[in-house]
C-alpha cells in the first residue's frame, strides 16, 4: 500500500546531565534513527529545550513533541514554542499533539490548569493546531510575490514553511476525524494490548475517514517493546506481564530475529501503510538492527 520509506524514532525524556542527554541524541543518530521525539511530562524534561539541546548535539536527527498535553497549553503558546524550537533546530522540528494522555489531569492539577471534558480537549486541540498553522502562515510571502509583516503573538518565523510537519496522536473517532483533516502524521494511539487485526481495524477506520487525503498521511504507531527477553519494569508500565502480550498477539512488541522483525514491519507497511516507527528509548539498541536494515527503504 504505502510507498513512502522507514523512518524510526527513539521516545526519550530522562537524563542525568546535560551531556548524557547529548549522548543520547548522538547515538540516535549513529544508529540510523530520525527522529528524536520527547514525551510532554512533569517527571521527563521540558520537551521544548531537550529538543533543542538535542539537536545543538546532532546533525541531521529530526526532533519533536510525542506529544504535547495540549489542556494545559494555550494554542497561542505552542504556536510560538513551535516558531521558536524549529527556528533554533534549524528547521528538524515535527510537532507532535495530543489532546490528553490518560492521567494527564493529575499534570493538569498540579500546574493550576483545567484538563477538560474529551470533548473539550479534542476542541481545544483542533483550536491549537488552527492557531499554529495560521500564526507561523504569516510570515510567508503574499500573493503579489511580497512578503507579509509578520504578526499574531510571536515574531518569530519557522525554518519549515508554512509550518513543521503536524503529528497528531490518538485512535478515538474524534481525533482520527480531526487528524485526518488537518494532520500530516497520524500516530495511531493503541495500547500494547491490540492485536494486529485491532490495528488492521484501527487503520481502516482512518481510511474510511479521510478518503482522498489518506494517502497523503504518514502514518506511525509507537513499539512497546523489542526482544524476546522483555525487562521486568514493563510488567508495572504496561499493567500485565509482557509475555502474556506477545503471547495474545500484541502489535506493539516486536520479537524474533532482526530479519523477522524486519519482515514484521515490512508487512504492516504493505498491508496498512505504516512507514514510521517509533520506540521508548530504552529498546534503541535492540532495534537498530532493524533501523539498519529499513531506515530509508
Amino acid at each position: 500500500m504505502s510507498t513512502r520509506p522507514f523512518r524510526f524514532g527513539i521516545v526519550a525524556g530522562l537524563a542525568t546531565t546535560g551531556d548524557a542527554w547529548a549522548a543520547t541524541a548522538r547515538r540516535a543518530e549513529e544508529l540510523g534513527y530520525s527522529t528524536l521525539l520527547a514525551p510532554d511530562t512533569l517527571w521527563t524534561l521540558s520537551p521544548s529545550p531537550a529538543l533543542v539541546a538535542a539537536a545543538s548535539a546532532t546533525r541531521t536527527l529530526r526532533v519533536g513533541t510525542f506529544v504535547l498535553n495540549t489542556p494545559v497549553r494555550s494554542p497561542a503558546a505552542v504556536a510560538h514554542e513551535t516558531a521558536s524550537v524549529d527556528l533554533l533546530t534549524n528547521g528538524r522540528f515535527e510537532l507532535g499533539l495530543g489532546a490528553g494522555r490518560p492521567g494527564g489531569e493529575k499534570d493538569a492539577e498540579r500546574l493550576g490548569t483545567s484538563f477538560g471534558t474529551p470533548g473539550e480537549r479534542v476542541r481545544h486541540l483542533a483550536e491549537t493546531i488552527r492557531t499554529v498553522k495560521e500564526t507561523l502562515d504569516k510570515g510567508d510571502e503574499n500573493a503579489a510575490g511580497g512578503p507579509s509583516k509578520p504578526s499574531g503573538p510571536s515574531e518569530l518565523r519557522p525554518v519549515q514553511r508554512p509550518y513543521p510537519p503536524i503529528l497528531v496522536a490518538g485512535a478515538g473517532r474524534r481525533i482520527l476525524e480531526l487528524a485526518a483533516r488537518e494532520a500530516d502524521i497520524v500516530a495511531i494511539g493503541l495500547g500494547p494490548q491490540a492485536t494486529e487485526y485491532d490495528l488492521a481495524t484501527k487503520v481502516g477506520e482512518l481510511r474510511d475517514i479521510a478518503g482522498d487525503r489518506f494517502d497523503r498521511l504518514e502514518l506511525s504507531m509507537n513499539l512497546a517493546g523489542v526482544g524476546e527477553n522483555l525487562p521486568a519494569w514493563m510488567a508495572k508500565q504496561l499493567g500485565t506481564d509482557p509475555s502474556d502480550l506477545v503471547a495474545k498477539g500484541s502489535a506493539a512488541i516486536l520479537t524474533g530475529s532482526p530479519a523477522e522483525m524486519a519482515d514484521t514491519l515490512l508487512r504492516r507497511r504493505d498491508a496498512l501503510g505504516i512507514s514510521y516507527i517509533s520506540v521508548n528509548g530504552m529498546f534503541m539498541d535492540q532495534l537498530a538492527p532493524v533501523v539498519e536494515r529499513l531506515a530509508g527503504r
